[in-house]
């Protein structure tokens, strides 16, 4: 018997009701639990496989993003489209390869590579991966306690305790099922998204100098400050815990997990739901960047926090005629759907990282009690050290990303071997091209990640 095995069987005769050994397949409450129709036409097909690429995208459009993108274009105007542009379709490939993993092989990405890597690899893995959904976490906190402040005037150290509540609205959301989990977070990322469109419309952009944003201009990598925003766009446009939601949820359809036709089908809709979610994701962060530019390039004025930027949007001197209470309201609105979206993925992905490098499983109560308490203490420190002053609090989001950026190799690299290994993906492994596209991208984003933390570091200027 193998250390790991005694070691299980230890842990089942010690088993209480907050730990117990995970032993099956990843996400085992949600595994195959969405019904699709069998011989459905397309789009019924299509409807009854969508939902994991929403909680997916949520991702690429938390609170973390918004103050990146709007300066990028209240400093740059349209050029740096380019790079959300690329980042997108980046993200596009990345998503499909994970939700590709998990279907194909019936693992999702930690248990892979907790599969492939000896013991010692796979816990320090697991503790780096801790370590960036707590980060996501501290962002979450960071954003909805803002926007509680900004919509009913609470301080912030209440708006922080406040958001240790969501506890009870994951509780709620399990209980109702995963399929209504997906509609939920759906449903908020519409409301980002009317909500953004909206205020851009009013705004009135120069649509052709949209267009021709969205070609790669040279200023890009030879202004050092346009250089640098778009190194924030791009270091965080793969969030290390999405690959490994991804590879789970994508599992929680029901198909013949060994019939090849079946998974062949379960791999085109999931693919085409996460490109689907992705372009809205894509939409969002354009506008987020439309708005920066259309309302506040050119204007004299901070937009550095999430304060600065509600106070503008109703600044008649900065926002010109559009400037309206409203348009803040609506604003901060947003930044609070975009924290409990994140609050529902980030939640997911724990329980997927701990039960598929260390075996273990808890209630989901437990892990988001646990998480958000973690979570909770550095930015409680912040508030009361610098007397509840936003822009201070607002650093742990920069500091937030370095634990991303140290993710995100570990994750991005596994997914590229495993999706390229034919035993493990048998018929469905990478084509070539697939596998050069993902490798080269897997070591430009990680060059920039590693960029991005010296530089977050101050040792590179």
């Amino acid at each position: 018997m193998s250390k790991e095995e005694s070691g299980r069987d230890n842990m089942t005769k010690e088993e209480t009701k907050l730990f117990h050994y995970a032993d099956g397949p990843s996400l085992e409450e949600i595994n195959g639990t969405v019904a699709v129709p069998k011989k459905g036409g397309f789009w019924k097909t299509l409807f009854a496989f969508s939902g994991p690429g929403a909680l997916v995208a949520v991702g690429y459009m938390d609170p973390g993003n918004w103050v990146t993108s709007i300066a990028g274009g209240a400093q740059y105007q349209y050029t740096l489209l380019s790079v959300i542009l690329i980042s997108s379709l980046i993200a596009m490939l990345l998503q499909a390869m994970s939700a590709r993993l998990g279907i194909a092989s019936g693992l999702d990405l930690a248990q892979a590579t907790a599969k492939h890597s000896p013991k010692w690899l796979r816990y320090t893995l697991w503790i780096i991966t801790e370590l960036a959904i707590m980060a996501t976490d501290i962002a979450e906190i960071v954003g909805a306690a803002i926007a509680l402040k900004l919509l009913f005037n609470l301080p912030l150290i209440v708006g922080i305790f406040l958001t240790t509540l969501d506890v009870m609205l994951l509780l709620l959301l399990m209980k109702l099922g995963f399929r209504k989990i997906e509609a939920i977070v759906g449903a908020l990322i519409v409301s980002i998204l009317v909500i953004f469109l909206y205020e851009v419309i009013l705004a009135r952009p120069d649509v052709g100098a949209m267009f021709a944003g969205y070609i790669p201009q040279p200023e890009v990598v030879t202004n050092k400050g346009a250089f640098y925003i778009a190194l924030g766009i791009v270091g965080a446009t793969v969030m290390p815990h999405n690959l490994y939601l991804h590879s789970s949820i994508a599992q929680a359809r029901q198909y013949d997990r060994n019939d090849i036709e079946e998974k062949k089908r379960a791999i085109k809709f999931t693919v085409l739901d996460s490109n689907i979610q992705l372009s809205v994701a894509f939409v969002v962060n354009t506008l987020l960047l439309l708005l920066g530019a259309a309302l506040f390039y050119g204007a004299q004025t901070d937009l550095g926090t999430f304060s600065e930027l509600y106070n503008a949007l109703q600044n008649p001197q900065v926002a010109g005629v559009i400037a309206s209470p409203i348009l803040s309201v609506l604003f901060a609105v947003a930044l609070l759907a975009s924290g409990q979206n994140s609050t529902i993925t980030g939640t997911l992905s724990g329980q997927i990282v701990m039960e598929g490098f260390i075996h273990l499983k808890m209630p989901m109560w437990a892990r988001r009690v646990i998480t958000r308490l973690i979570s909770v203490i550095p930015v409680l420190i912040f508030a009361i050290i610098y007397h509840s002053n936003e822009a201070k609090i607002e650093d742990l989001l920069v500091f937030s990303q370095v634990f991303l950026s140290i993710a995100l190799p570990v994750s991005i690299i596994p997914l590229v071997m495993f999706t390229a290994n034919k035993k493990i993906m048998g018929p469905f492994v990478n084509k070539k091209w697939v596998t050069i596209t993902s490798s080269l991208v897997a070591i430009i984003l990680t060059g920039l990640n590693i960029f991005l933390i010296l530089q977050t570091l101050g040792w590179v200027q």
